[in-house]
């Protein structure tokens, strides 16, 4: 069961949540962690058998890949589940959400984070700066006022 998280990542796994800056979830993937995660993704409606994610590689060994999924687990991306004689496997978070955070972390780790924002709603097409412009003006995602 995941933890209620305090830091704002949905994809937070500290229980209790502590974070300022929580890095949960922004782990980088190699070629074949990605494709195990695009598997888990598509399945995210329900918990995969180590079996049903490696029949989907069949030019890898069920013990590859097997240990691309026990990796995944360390890196907080995957939570398993003993099921009778069976491990179950499912995703913590979401495509987007994980896109999200390391987007987010990339930002924080620059120098020079407007800039990068700049750049990057340069690059949107029409229908994409239309959904971020709809994001940004939901009432969530605007930050509270404080008074000083």
């Amino acid at each position: 069961m995941r933890a209620t998280t305090t830091c704002g990542n949905p994809m937070c796994s500290c229980d209790p949540c502590t974070c300022e800056n929580c890095t949960c979830g922004v782990a980088r993937l190699g070629a074949l962690e990605r494709r195990v995660m695009d598997v888990l993704w598509e399945g995210a409606d329900r918990e995969l058998t180590g079996r049903e994610v490696a029949d989907g590689f069949p030019e890898n060994a069920y013990t590859t890949v097997a240990t691309v999924l026990d990796r995944l687990v360390r890196k907080g991306l995957v939570q398993r589940r003993l099921d009778g004689r069976s491990i179950r496997f499912a995703v913590v978070g979401t495509r987007g959400v994980h896109t999200a955070v390391l987007m987010h972390e990339d930002l924080l780790a620059g120098r020079d984070p407007d800039s990068a924002l700049v750049s990057f709603a340069q690059t949107l097409s029409p229908s994409e700066a239309a959904v971020l412009r709809r994001a940004l003006d939901e009432p969530e995602c605007k930050p509270e006022k404080t008074d000083p």
